[in-house]
């Protein structure tokens, strides 16, 4: 009698975590980086943001699927960080 398969887990969690992480490292640089190196910032931590998805991905043990995770991670971290940096540009083009 063999063993039954185990469901593999979800690893959707590991990708919004990098989600997350990368909104509030956005956040971070938007409030406390200077207007004119928010940039270089904005790529740094787009750099951290890869790592992190890398070492989250490689703690979960599992191949199966592995670019894509890390490519969604990246993907979401780049267009959470672009959200935030175009509100804080158009927040300060139209100071209050």
């Amino acid at each position: 009698m063999a063993a039954p398969q185990l469901a593999p887990r979800p690893m959707f969690a590991g990708v919004v975590a990098v989600w997350v992480v990368a909104a509030l490292i956005g956040v971070a640089i938007g409030v406390f980086v200077p207007e004119g190196l928010r940039a270089a910032w904005l790529a740094i931590g787009l750099g951290v943001s890869l790592l992190l998805s890398f070492a989250i991905q490689l703690a979960a043990g599992r191949s199966q699927g592995f670019i894509r995770r890390v490519a969604m991670s990246v993907l979401g971290a780049l267009l959470a960080m672009g959200v935030i940096s175009l509100t804080f540009g158009l927040a300060a083009l139209f100071p209050g």
